[in-house]
Formats: structure tokens, sequence, C-alpha cells
């Protein structure tokens, strides 16, 4: 089973920047692609950046051009920093991490979520 935790939230003016941090930990699994999602009070949850264990980035288009996501596979964890933040961009934002793990002779997949951190962007 895996923890994800994640850290870097907050309330940042318009134009503002910030940078959001997942830290993966336990054992037992691996993990191929790590991202970031978010989610508005009543709204479906949506992808915004990932990052496979090669290095591959995918990004949504709301979010290409200001938004990076990076990760240290030593430290199994993931980066994403913010440049030019709208108030659009508030929301709470959810680490995820894809993978698989060895149960019984057999490779399974695995999918493991943060507790999420608050973006507010706002003046």
């Amino acid at each position: 089973q895996a923890q994800l935790v994640e850290s870097g939230g907050g309330l940042v003016q318009p134009g503002g920047s910030l940078r959001l941090s997942c830290a993966a930990s336990g054992s037992g699994f691996s993990i191929d692609t790590m991202g970031w999602y978010r989610q508005v009070a009543g709204k479906q949850r949506e992808m915004v950046a990932a990052i496979t264990s090669s290095g591959l980035p995918n990004y949504a288009d709301a979010v290409k051009g200001r938004f990076t996501i990076s990760r240290d596979n030593d430290k199994n964890t993931a980066y994403l920093q913010m440049n030019s933040l709208s108030p659009e961009d508030t929301a709470v934002y959810y680490c995820n991490a894809k993978g698989s793990r060895r149960a019984g002779g057999y490779l399974l997949p695995v999918d493991y979520w943060g507790q999420g951190t608050q973006v507010t962007v706002s003046s």
C-alpha cells in the first residue's frame, strides 16, 4: 500500500506561482505514472498533468505553457510548478500514482490518491 503526501498549496495572487510536491511512500508496489488532478466543488475531477517514469509529460490544454510537471524517481516524488496562476486555477489539487504490484505471481494495477491540497488564486 502506498501513501501519497502532498504539500505546497496555499493562497496566491493572480499572476503568481506555486510549487506542489507529492511524495509516495510504502512498499510492495512500483509506480509508473504520477500525476496531478484538480477538482472544484460541484464539478468533476480533471487531469492537470501527468508524467511517466521515463519522464514523458502530458498536460491539460488549460495549463500548457504555464505548469510544469517533474519527478524524482529515486525519491518517488512528483512536483508541479505552477506559474501565471489565475482565479480559474483555484481548486483542490490531488496527487495520483498509477503502477503495479505483485500478488500470487500476477501483476495487478494500483491507483493511489493523496488527500488533496487547496490552491486559491485571489487578490
